[in-house]
């Protein structure tokens, strides 16, 4: 997915880059740099499609990254 495209789906979901970041446990630079080649994994892109796509339908993306925290510590 082009860059370009990841920054505008990740403003329709209302969260920052940073705010994005936080969400996967990562940093935000890392997010950042993938603007150096102009595009974004996979992995990266199917999740700002899908929350993107879940903040269209007025669903709330929270509460599964919550599940995702719960197992950290398993």
């Amino acid at each position: 997915m082009p860059y370009e495209e990841f920054q505008r789906l990740i403003g329709k979901s209302g969260l920052s880059i940073k705010e994005f970041a936080a969400l996967l446990d990562m940093n935000a630079n890392s997010i950042t740099n993938y603007k150096k080649n102009g595009k974004v994994p996979t992995s990266i892109a199917v999740i700002a499609i899908v929350i993107s796509d879940m903040k269209d339908d007025g669903l709330d993306f929270y509460p599964i990254f919550e599940k995702v925290r719960a197992y950290r510590g398993q």
